[in-house]
């Protein structure tokens, strides 16, 4: 399993007082001093933290690979394919949510997503879709030709009671299980942090996850080489 850090958050920072720090790039060129497997980035319509220039100059830059986060509007569309990243993961976006709140809709908006991933896919971008871990929605993330789907984990990392905990994860693991079975790369993410991950860092069908608050706010407290090689030995432990 790949560690991937997500670098979002210390935008957020940064944008708190308009100012050019703490940089996004500088600390993902950091992160991957001390271990990060990829890079991703959320570049959001209304541009709440990261910036366009924030995804140019991480193409430019990192050794590792870029995981663009990103609607299927055509403006970012467009931009995805200039900016030509290893991977461009199509999520949902509402501008009042505070951050990414479930799995795509591919019932509802499925032509509209389908078109997202052809044209991506025409300008050989891999395309990954953000899906809740339901069977029958990576079925239709295959019928769309993607290349990966993401899995969302926030109910699993939002579930309390222990029985509750033992249904999301096992939803994770069957789903997981199933796209790779189906041929699907398989990464995962939302909510996860130094406690959950000890039990999805088992789940053997999972390449990779994306994982960005958590360890920005570990490295505030700890410092960023420690937060990154604390994290990076939680995702790399075996059952």
């Amino acid at each position: 399993m790949k560690f991937a850090l997500n670098v979002d958050h210390v935008a957020t920072l940064r944008n708190a007082r308009g100012e050019g720090v703490p940089d996004p790039v500088t600390f993902a060129l950091m992160a991957e001093k001390y271990g990060v497997e990829g890079i991703v980035v959320h570049l959001r319509e209304d541009r709440r933290h990261i910036k366009d220039r924030d995804v140019y100059k991480l193409k430019e830059l990192i050794k590792t690979k870029l995981d663009l986060e990103m609607s299927i509007s055509d403006e970012i569309v467009n931009i995805a394919i200039d900016v030509n990243p290893d991977l461009a993961t199509l999520v949902p976006e509402n501008r009042q949510e505070l951050t990414t709140e479930g799995g795509l809709d591919l019932r509802r908006k499925g032509k509209e997503i389908a078109e997202a991933v052809k044209k991506l896919r025409d300008n050989e971008i891999m395309v990954s879709l953000f899906v809740e871990p339901d069977i029958e929605v990576i079925e239709m993330a295959q019928e769309m030709n993607a290349d990966f789907v993401e899995l969302h984990t926030g109910a699993y990392a939002n579930a309390i009671k222990d029985l509750e905990i033992e249904a999301e994860f096992e939803k994770l693991k069957n789903a997981a299980q199933y796209a790779h079975r189906i041929g699907l790369g398989v990464n995962a993410g939302h909510g996860l942090n130094y406690n959950n991950m000890i039990e999805v860092a088992k789940i053997e069908d999972i390449d990779e996850v994306s994982i960005g608050h958590s360890v920005v706010v570990q490295s505030l407290y700890f410092g960023i080489e420690k937060a990154i090689v604390e994290m990076r030995n939680l995702v790399k432990q075996k059952s």
